[in-house]
Parts: C-alpha cells; sequence; structure tokens
C-alpha cells in the first residue's frame, strides 16, 4: 500500500484527484474509455472538488459507478448518495458518458442489484474513489464484513458505529432517522478496480486508519483488505495519520 500524508485535507484531495485523473487519462488513451467508482461522505469533498477541475479529462468517454445507497432512500433526500453525486460531481463535470447509480428505492431491489451487476461486470474500472469508515468499513460493510461473496452489488446491515457517522457528519438529525441496511458494492468487487484511491482525513478516522495498516487482515477490519491490493493509494491528512505518526 502506498501512504501519503499531506498537511491539510485541500492537498490531499489534490492529490488525490490528481492521481486518479491520470489514470484516467491512461485509460482513454489507451481504450477509448475509462470507468470509475466515486464514493460520497465529508471524506470525499476535497477529493471530488479537485476532481472536477482536472485537466485533459474527456468526460465524454467516462462512465461513472455509484459506491452505495441506503435502501428505500429518495434520491431527493437529503442524505440520498445519489443527490450528493449529482451534486457534487456529475452536474458539474462536461458532457459526462454515464453516471450509473443505485436506485436502492427500487420497487423489486433484486431487479435492481441484477441489473447494478450486470452492467459492472461487462466494463472492467480503471480507478475507485473511496474512504474508510470510523468502523473500518470501505463502502457499507460493515464488520464482519463478506470477504467472499463474488457478487458485485449485495444489501448490507448497517451497524450502529456506522449510522451514528451518518449522524454526527450532520447527514441526519438522530440515529433513528438513519437507515438500517443499504445497498453496497463487495469488497472483492472493489478490490478488481485496477487502482484504488483511498482518501481519509480527520482524526475520527485515525483508530480506522491505523486499522487498515496494523490489524490482521480479517472481516472484523475489513479496511485491512486493502493491504492485499497491488495499485492502492492511501491519502491522509495529519489528523488521520495522528496514530502511526505516534507510533501507536
Amino acid at each position: 500500500m502506498n501512504i501519503g500524508i499531506y498537511e491539510t485535507v485541500e492537498i490531499m484531495g489534490a492529490h488525490a484527484a490528481e492521481l486518479g485523473a491520470a489514470a484516467v487519462r491512461k485509460a482513454i488513451a489507451d481504450r477509448g474509455e475509462a470507468n470509475i467508482i466515486l464514493a460520497t461522505g465529508a471524506s470525499q469533498f476535497s477529493t471530488l472538488a479537485s476532481l472536477i477541475k482536472q485537466p485533459g479529462i474527456d468526460w465524454s468517454k467516462v462512465t461513472c459507478f455509484h459506491l452505495d445507497e441506503y435502501v428505500g432512500m429518495s434520491q431527493n433526500h437529503k442524505a440520498s448518495f445519489r443527490k450528493y453525486l449529482r451534486e457534487r460531481f456529475a452536474e458539474k463535470v462536461p458532457n459526462l458518458k454515464e453516471f450509473v447509480y443505485v436506485a436502492a428505492d427500487a420497487p423489486d431491489l433484486k431487479a435492481e442489484l441484477a441489473r447494478l451487476s450486470k452492467r459492472i461486470k461487462k466494463q472492467p474500472i480503471d480507478v475507485a474513489f473511496i474512504g474508510i469508515g470510523e468502523n473500518g468499513h470501505i463502502a457499507f460493510n460493515d464488520p464482519p464484513a463478506d470477504f467472499q461473496t463474488e457478487e458485485p452489488y449485495i444489501v448490507v446491515d448497517l451497524d450502529e458505529k456506522c449510522r451514528l457517522q451518518q449522524v454526527g457528519e450532520g447527514w441526519f438529525d438522530g440515529l433513528g432517522d438513519v437507515p438500517k441496511q443499504a445497498v453496497s458494492m463487495g469488497i472483492r468487487q472493489i478490490l478488481k478496480s485496477a487502482m484504488i484511491v483511498c482518501s481519509v482525513p480527520d482524526q475520527r478516522k485515525a483508530e480506522a486508519v491505523e486499522m487498515a495498516l496494523n490489524a490482521p487482515i480479517s472481516p472484523s477490519a475489513p479496511c485491512s483488505i486493502l493491504r492485499q491490493h497491488p495499485d492502492c493509494h492511501l491519502m491522509l491528512d495529519l489528523p488521520a495519520a495522528s496514530f502511526i505518526l505516534k507510533g501507536r
């Protein structure tokens, strides 16, 4: 795993975006198209803000895949990840080829999972822009995560620590408002990405960063599996890196 530690979250996001953008430009040059995965949450603010400004990307040749969404949530809810990605990314880049959103409020959720899985199986992912949750999750794969499933998208249960994080970030007014399930990209599908750019800012993520780097690789520490990826870049600001810098 490659580790970058930056003085501010803005510098971290800029470097994460530059790294991923270079891979996108190369994929377009090599194959005439690129496919990326985008995550959401507060950890991705600076990365996405920088990604939309990256020069030399023909967005009409880029397909984006959505990482996760709350089961049953309308795309107009303030906490909807579809709303987040539309407003922070899709509407800000010119002539984007396609954004494959997770419609986790679909009347037939099984059919929606099949649709998403069929799409992503056809298109190799060049870059996955992801984060790590306070409980060590990647996407919404909370511990103990399923390391075995080959299904690209699955329905997962959200643990209390994950749900409290969503309240703490201001997406919901209280724990009772946070859905208990989500549709999430599976871990093995994420690991199929040619490159992973993992942006993790903030002091509250310091314990999860230590988990990613030092915990035994196991479902109880989902982010630990990133160490098995051949081209994973962990991008940290100083607060997020505080535990590892102290040698804790």
